[in-house]
């Protein structure tokens, strides 16, 4: 048993580690920009995804968000997880008022009805 435990400590120690102590909080309804790292041939560049987080997924080192927005009339949906290390940054652009725990809803809406209403922030945040 005392092995066990002393695997699991050690297993979160590898995880702590790796995890990035610096990224915003993020909320399902949040409108955010992931800037994600792309090699390209030889060199390597930063590409901007911006849109909806619709579904927020695990916990720890394995948390993943699934960010959507519509490409030229398309939905294009992306799954990050955020604590990867091709994940350059996470920047919130702006928090959502929503009422779920997963939009998948909205793939079934077209134009406005896809708006989210901006949540209100509290002047102490």
């Amino acid at each position: 048993m005392n092995v066990r435990i002393n695997a699991e400590e050690i297993i979160r120690s590898i995880e702590a580690a790796q995890m990035k102590p610096d990224l915003p909080e993020i909320r399902v309804g949040d409108q955010v920009r992931v800037g994600v790292r792309i090699q390209e041939g030889g060199k390597e560049r930063v590409q901007a995804f911006e849109g909806t987080v619709i579904a927020m997924r695990h916990s720890g080192i394995n948390r993943t968000i699934t960010v959507r927005k519509v490409f030229q009339g398309i939905g294009v949906e992306r799954v990050f997880l955020i604590h990867s290390p091709r994940i350059e940054s996470i920047q919130v652009l702006r928090r959502g008022k929503v009422r779920r725990a997963k939009l998948f809803y909205l793939r079934d809406r077209v134009g406005k009805a896809t708006r989210i209403k901006a949540k209100a922030e509290s002047p102490d945040s």
